[in-house]
């Protein structure tokens, strides 16, 4: 997958984007490299590349800025690049649109697994519920929920009659609600489930998608169990 994966990577340190640029290369990644994010919006909109990285604070265009931009004209995943776990600018950067943050100083292996999962994820969106216990959806792949409808198999989704523009990690938190209706799970499922993370993460990333697929679902469909996690109602 990496040497036919190209990466649009945004961030004004030069020596950070030098460093990461290369250590992509040697993992055999493509890399467009931008100092600002203006010229990062022409890079996207010249090379349409597979996945972006985007460091929060650039000049001219900000990276939640470009993040939003982005996401107004695609669904290639975004993860956001942030010098402080703690800042505000991770939630902002996650409600823009970005499918994921990785905190910087960072570790160049930990950044290539965190790409190469959400790789995995966007090209298989479906993942395979059905292997892991879901019951197989009635009228030819589509699930209803009250006024929604998920097509499994053409991940598709309506509400009212109408078609909902998921990104594919919303498609895949979707899916995973919809595969159980009316149980539990928890923020750390959901991140193994959907965010592919074989280790502890960060679960704002689980409650800002949730809150995102809420807007575009109906705010009332999924349930929060405090303490415990969300449930889709059936």
């Amino acid at each position: 997958m990496a040497d036919q994966t190209h990466v649009l990577f945004v961030e004004d340190d030069d020596v950070i984007r030098e460093a990461t640029q290369l250590a992509l290369e040697r993992d055999g990644f493509v890399v467009t490299a931008m100092p600002d994010g203006l010229s990062g919006l022409e890079a996207f909109r010249a090379n349409r590349p597979d996945i972006a990285l985007l460091d929060v604070m650039v000049p001219g265009l900000d990276g939640v800025s470009l993040c939003r931009r982005i996401r107004d004209e695609s669904t290639v995943p975004v993860i956001m690049l942030s010098a402080r776990a703690d800042s505000i600018d991770v939630v902002l950067g996650l409600e823009a649109g970005a499918d994921d943050y990785v905190t910087k100083p960072f570790d160049g292996a930990v950044l290539v697994a965190r790409i190469r999962a959400v790789l995995r994820r966007f090209g298989h969106a479906g993942g395979d519920r059905q292997a892991d216990g879901a019951a197989p959806a009635d009228d030819g792949g589509v699930l209803t929920f009250g006024d929604l409808e998920v097509d499994t198999d053409g991940m598709e989704v309506r509400r009212a009659g109408h078609p909902v523009a998921l990104t594919p990690t919303e498609m895949r938190l979707l899916l995973e609600f919809s595969s159980a209706p009316g149980t539990v799970l928890s923020r750390d499922k959901l991140l193994e489930r959907v965010w592919d993370y074989g280790w502890g993460g960060d679960t704002r990333v689980v409650d800002v998608h949730v809150q995102r697929l809420r807007t575009k679902i109906g705010q009332d469909r999924i349930e929060t169990v405090r303490g415990f996690g969300y449930k889709l109602k059936a």
